[in-house]
């Protein structure tokens, strides 16, 4: 796979799936303060290129760069029934100033 500016443009209808929801928690709030890093929830097997893609087509904005954390679902009980949450996986986007 090619690195860099000119890889394969990315099918924007993929693009728009890719970025599931922006996260909106006081780790992603103190991410956006120190590091100017915005945090999205992103698809399961959605690469860093692909959310680097997604994040400046959606956005106008440049990207710095993209680190991404697997969380797990936790198992939560509600009385007799046992749940368990989805396993998430978190796009951190640092954004180049401006």
């Amino acid at each position: 796979m090619s690195h860099g500016p000119n890889l394969k443009k990315f099918d924007e209808g993929r693009l728009m799936q890719v970025l599931v929801a922006p996260i909106v928690s006081e780790k992603a709030t103190m991410a956006a303060e120190k590091s100017n890093a915005v945090t999205f929830k992103v698809l399961q097997d959605a690469t860093k290129y692909e959310i680097k893609a997604a994040v400046e087509l959606m956005f106008k904005v440049e990207v710095k760069g993209v680190s991404v954390v697997n969380t797990k679902g936790k198992t939560k009980r509600f009385g007799k029934s046992v749940g368990r949450r989805d396993n998430i996986r978190k796009a951190y986007v640092m954004l180049k100033t401006g």
